[in-house]
């Protein structure tokens, strides 16, 4: 039975104790973490011009112990981590048998044992699925609401006070221990100049604070979240759907790629559909950003249909969000054969595809020209 502690999901975070902290919306996935600090576009300039650092401690947590837990999970997730180096972290998947996604999660090594944190509302599923796998490996999965994660953005990352505050790694997924316990890695995403700080919980307070004092700037989740669908990085529940494969999502690729499906590994479930996708085949469906219409009555909300003018349904609507320079936008799954210039409707919006987003579709395949040499083509 999965640990109900995995999910910090029901425990608000003490942030929101904070005089100008605005919860996230109830029912939301970021329920109990603040969704702004009283001017949400002020904290998105600051996460893109200064420093910005966002409460998102109600990732859920799990620890891996055991000699054996990177081989382990090596052989039943998609990323290549046999030889990941210590201090280093990864995005991995776990797939289904026919390739969907069922989970999305980050790992780091750090002296000898890996943590993961995953979304709030899949960490439960996971480590059930990590339990029931263990067998007779030499690996312990455990839920774990040691750590917190607060997230700092912003190019001012690695100057001043803070700089002498946080080891910021230069290389992506890198990570260095914290004094008193945890560690700082460094992220690629939502922006070029990003890092997860993982604080022991019962010291989430103070390190808010110190970081606050060397010039970080306390922003929200909209922040965070507004960062993350302009650089088109598709979150686990909001911008997947139980049809979707990794192709679709943007996460193709080993860690040096940014990606969290490794294609020179096998022996993991899914990966079929992998590699038949990836040499023969093309994506049924891409990700990309949409621009809404800010004049519209309401928004989409995540999991309506993305419609074209003639009413057929071509999408699904994801995270949906104001961008401070961008206006309303939205992250949307849609076909792949829907042109970027199609005119669509995204719940009450008229809604257009940004034709920068749109993934490149003439990507060697090597299968494929394998077939196309042997019929002489």
């Amino acid at each position: 039975m999965a640990d109900p502690h995995v999910s910090r999901a029901s425990s608000p975070s003490p942030l929101l104790a904070l005089p100008s902290a605005v919860d996230s919306a109830a029912g939301s996935v970021d329920h109990g973490v603040a969704w702004h600090y009283g001017d949400p576009f002020t904290e998105q300039r600051a996460a893109t011009t200064g420093v910005a650092v966002v409460d998102r401690s109600h990732r859920a947590g799990i620890r891996l112990a055991g000699d054996e837990r990177l081989s382990w999970l090596h052989s039943i997730t998609s990323q290549h981590l046999t030889a990941l180096p210590d201090r280093s972290s990864a995005e991995d998947l776990v797939l289904d048998i026919a390739g969907h996604v069922e989970q999305h999660f980050v790992l780091t090594d750090l002296d000898g044992v890996t943590w993961i944190d995953t979304e709030p509302t899949h960490g439960a599923a996971l480590l059930d699925y990590l339990q029931k796998m263990v067998f007779w490996a030499k690996a312990e999965p455990t839920a774990s609401d040691e750590l917190a994660v607060l997230t700092l953005l912003g190019p001012d990352l690695e100057h001043g006070a803070l700089a002498d505050l946080v080891p910021v790694p230069d290389r992506p997924y890198a990570a260095t221990p914290l004094p008193g316990g945890g560690f700082v890695r460094r992220m690629p995403w939502p922006g070029e100049h990003a890092a997860d700080l993982l604080v022991p919980r019962d010291q989430m307070v103070q390190w808010w604070q110190r970081l606050t004092a060397a010039g970080a700037a306390p922003a929200g989740m909209w922040a965070f979240e507004a960062l993350r669908v302009e650089a088109k990085r598709p979150r686990l529940g909001l911008d997947t759907d139980e049809r979707a494969i990794p192709h679709e999502l943007g996460w193709i690729g080993g860690v040096d790629e940014a990606g969290a499906v490794h294609l020179d590994k096998g022996c993991y479930r899914g990966q079929e559909t992998v590699a038949r996708v990836h040499n023969l085949g093309k994506p049924p469906r891409n990700l990309v950003l949409l621009h809404l219409d800010g004049s519209a009555d309401g928004r989409p909300e995540v999991g309506d249909p993305v419609v074209t003018a003639e009413g057929r349904t071509v999408g699904r609507v994801g995270t949906v969000v104001d961008h401070h320079e961008l206006g309303p936008v939205a992250l949307a799954l849609v076909k792949r054969t829907i042109p970027a210039d199609t005119p669509l409707t995204a719940g009450p919006c008229a809604a257009a595809i940004d034709p920068d987003s749109m993934p490149a579709q003439d990507l060697f395949q090597p299968g494929r020209a394998a077939v196309d040499r042997l019929r002489g083509r």
